[in-house]
């Protein structure tokens, strides 16, 4: 299944979410900032990043963050707090869902697996074959 990158400083929001997305086999790991996240030690990129809305529009690295061939940057707010400033226009291109959570915790597993099955009908999910050596004669 897919690696998942929760991003965000809401401990048991992020513990909820860490064990409905292990209940259904994805591969997650926690980040309490931006900076945290790009730093992570794991080489494997996330197939989609989850990041606290106040965080994102708060850091300008936001758009920075890796995520794997075909992938997808997701923000979620929990409760009214989060819905304060306006999402910058770069990162709104960036994002493919905004999300309440935990209240669309659903969503955010069907959104999953749309960008799995998306990466996978386009072939982003296997590495590039790296081109043959020519022959020295």
């Amino acid at each position: 299944m897919a690696k998942i990158l929760l991003v965000g400083t809401e401990t048991a929001l992020l513990e909820g979410l860490m064990q409905t997305l292990a209940a259904v086999g994805h591969n997650t790991e926690i980040a309490g900032s931006v900076s945290d996240a790009l730093r992570r030690e794991s080489r494997e990129l996330p197939l989609v990043t989850v990041v606290d809305r106040a965080l994102a529009i708060g850091d300008p690295l936001t758009i920075h963050l890796p995520v794997a061939r075909g992938g997808a940057l997701v923000l979620y707010h929990h409760g009214a707090a989060g819905l304060e400033g306006a999402t910058p226009s770069a990162l709104q291109r960036s994002v493919l869902a905004e999300l309440a959570l935990p209240l669309e915790r659903h969503r955010l597993l069907a959104i999953i697996q749309h960008v799995e099955d998306r990466v996978r009908s386009t072939g982003r999910d296997r590495m590039p074959t790296p081109p043959e050596h020519p022959r020295h004669t």
